[in-house]
C-alpha cells in the first residue's frame, strides 16, 4: 500500500499499489474545484475500491441508447416535451472522438450554412460514446445539459433552472457522473460490472 501526500489528497493514506500518482490525480481531474470533505469521500470510497458499487446502487437503471438513431428518437422525445419552441436539431449522435470533461461531457453546435440567399444554422448534439454504457439518469442529464443550450447559451441561473425542470435531481446527477467517470477511469470496464452485479444482489436480497 502506498501513501500520497498533497494535491488535496493528505487524508488518503492507503491506496492498492497498481494506483499510480499520476493515473490518480488524472482520473481526479473530473473532480477539480470540489470542497475537500467532498473529496475526502471520494477517497474512501477509492481507497476500499467501492466507488462503482455505489453509484451502481444509486443509479441501477441501465438506458436501451445505444445508436445514434435510438438517441435521435430520446432527444427528440425530451425536446418535444420541455422545448417545443426552441430550434429543431439537424443531427443528434454519439462521438467517439468527444473526450469527456476535455470537450466537455457532450456538445451543441450550430453550423451554418448558405441556403439561396439567406445564411441559416443547423443545430446538432454529440454525446461522448462513453455514455452508451452509462446508467439511464446520467444519459439523460448529459443530454438535458445540451437541450437547455437551445434556449441559454451560457451556464446562467436561467439555464440551470431549465436543467432542473427537465430533471429536478439534475445536480446531483451531475456530480455522481464525474464520480462514474472517476470511477472507470480508475476501476474500469470491469469495476462497472462489479459494481453493477452487487448492486442486483443488494436489491435481490431486498425484495425477499
Amino acid at each position: 500500500m502506498r501513501a500520497y501526500k498533497g494535491a488535496g489528497l493528505s487524508s488518503f493514506k492507503r491506496i492498492d499499489r497498481h494506483l499510480s500518482y499520476d493515473r490518480l490525480m488524472n482520473a481526479l481531474r473530473y473532480l477539480s474545484g470540489y470542497p475537500p470533505d467532498i473529496l475526502e469521500q471520494v477517497h474512501r470510497l477509492i481507497a476500499a475500491r467501492r466507488l462503482h458499487a455505489t453509484l451502481a446502487q444509486r443509479h441501477p437503471d441501465r438506458h436501451t441508447v445505444r445508436n445514434d438513431r435510438i438517441l435521435l428518437d430520446y432527444v427528440g422525445d425530451l425536446k418535444a416535451r420541455y422545448l417545443k419552441s426552441a430550434p429543431p436539431l439537424a443531427k443528434v449522435m454519439y462521438d467517439n472522438r468527444l473526450q469527456a470533461v476535455r470537450q466537455a461531457l457532450g456538445t451543441h453546435t450550430a453550423v451554418s450554412r448558405v441556403q439561396g440567399n439567406q445564411l441559416k444554422a443547423k443545430r446538432e448534439i454529440r454525446i461522448a460514446s462513453v455514455f452508451k454504457d452509462a446508467p439511464a439518469s446520467m444519459l439523460r442529464m448529459i443530454v438535458v445539459h445540451e437541450l437547455a443550450h437551445l434556449r441559454e447559451p451560457d451556464h446562467s441561473k436561467e439555464f440551470y433552472a431549465l436543467c432542473r425542470h427537465m430533471q429536478p435531481d439534475y445536480h446531483q446527477v451531475e456530480f455522481d457522473t464525474r464520480l462514474w467517470l472517476t470511477a472507470l477511469e480508475i476501476e474500469g470496464d470491469a469495476g462497472s460490472k462489479e459494481g453493477s452485479a452487487i448492486a442486483t444482489d443488494a436489491r435481490t436480497h431486498e425484495d425477499r
